[in-house]
């Protein structure tokens, strides 16, 4: 995070005239709003993170001060402003607590901001009028009550007015993103993408996120899941915004989907390396022991794609053992293999293991070669006898080599 002091925010309404939809006449008054120039200690932060939101943040903060009214607990309002335009300063005037992180991005400005919240409760959600802050009671209810660790407002259950969300979000991006996260880190919610949540301090804690992008929505959705807290939802309904739209689709849904896969190696890596190695073990002892399906055998060439698969299965797995050690990932891998090398794989027993295998497929092909030179290299040995020989050579030789590569990316010595 940054250290660097924080700017003070000009609050002269000078050129808020062009405004006049939001132009803010001043602190809104009401007992439940903690100023940052009051004394009194919040019992609930909420947090906007705004990007030339000039004319929403004005109508955003009067919705929080009449949900603050209506649940009748002292909140604070904590705006982490990188604007350009007038948002900082209809923020300030009207009550909020304006800062400036730096650098930008989505997830560093709550990231900055929760570090500056003093409620024991934080909610969070945009300041461009999409989401109705006059609903917040309800997801602060299930956190206080002690029904859930985080709250959040699903869309997708509740009411998407039209013009809203394209349809591209609503029927393929939002309900794709989620089920990953659902499948992925057992989050079993219906919106994961929801920016309206609310959640208890020491939640957050346990969540340690620290992505800096718009991958903080869903880093934040994996930590709980993770973690095992307990995330519930409410439906809300989601608004036209207004202004300018800051989210780019393909390249912000293509964040989202990197940051789920790299953070999962057991789904990117274990899950299919096991399934190729286990499919081309299977076609392998097929051939071996001539067992026929619905009268159709495996011959030269499903051995050549079995081994094939097996290689390809076995180094993808080792992936996901790489990734684990090296990258601390949120969800660590769950399947058999993977668990029994992290647990029990040393360099040595790594190391000896390949080097039999090594020695057995060097083995083989020493007894055919003497054949060979035997018949006056007249007689080939069996193709598919030098196949599975190349293959053990070769298994041998990425077990061997995959040992000492864990060992160094582990810091062993």
């Amino acid at each position: 995070m940054s250290t660097q002091p924080e700017q003070q925010v000009d609050v002269s309404t000078d050129g808020l005239t062009d405004l006049t939809s939001t132009e803010p006449s001043g602190v809104v008054e009401s007992e439940w709003l903690v100023t940052p120039q009051s004394g009194r200690v919040p019992k609930l932060s909420i947090v906007l993170p705004t990007l030339n939101e000039q004319r929403g943040v004005g109508e955003c903060i009067e919705q929080i001060v009449d949900a603050l009214a209506m649940m009748e607990i002292p909140g604070e309002i904590i705006v982490a402003d990188s604007s350009d335009d007038w948002t900082p300063a209809i923020a300030a005037l009207m009550g909020a607590n304006v800062v400036t992180p730096d650098p930008k991005g989505y997830g560093y400005a709550y990231q900055y901001a929760f570090e500056r919240a003093r409620g024991e409760y934080i909610a969070m959600g945009d300041a461009d009028t999409t989401y109705d802050f006059t609903e917040l009671p309800k997801l602060v209810a299930l956190v206080r009550d002690g029904d859930a660790d985080m709250a959040l407002g699903s869309r997708l259950n509740g009411e998407i007015r039209s013009g809203a969300m394209p349809p591209l979000h609503q029927y393929v991006g939002n309900p794709l993103l989620t089920g990953f996260l659902n499948l992925f880190y057992d989050a079993g919610v219906s919106d994961a993408h929801s920016g309206m949540r609310v959640f208890s301090r020491d939640a957050y804690e346990t969540m340690e996120c620290c992505s800096s992008g718009m991958e903080f929505a869903s880093e934040m959705i994996m930590e709980a899941g993770a973690s095992g807290l307990t995330i519930k939802e409410k439906p809300i309904t989601y608004h036209p915004r207004r202004g300018e739209a800051n989210l780019e689709s393909f390249p912000d849904g293509w964040r989202h989907v990197r940051f789920m896969l790299l953070n999962a190696p057991g789904y990117l890596f274990s899950l299919p390396g096991v399934a190729l190695f286990a499919s081309g073990l299977f076609v392998i002892l097929s051939v071996i022991s001539g067992i026929r399906f619905a009268g159709i055998g495996f011959g030269t060439y499903s051995l050549i794609m079995g081994c094939l698969a097996l290689l390809v299965g076995f180094q993808v797995t080792n992936f996901g053992v790489f990734a684990t050690i090296a990258g601390d990932p949120v969800q660590r891998p769950t399947d058999p293999y993977t668990n029994w090398i992290l647990d029990r794989l040393t360099l040595e027993r790594g190391a000896v293991a390949g080097g039999i295998l090594v020695l057995i497929g060097i083995g083989y092909h020493g007894v055919m070669l003497s054949r060979w030179a035997a018949s006056g290299f007249t007689t080939l040995p069996l193709l598919s006898g030098d196949i599975i020989g190349m293959t053990v050579l070769v298994l041998g030789l990425q077990s061997m080599f995959a040992s000492f590569l864990l060992s160094t990316v582990a810091g062993e010595s």
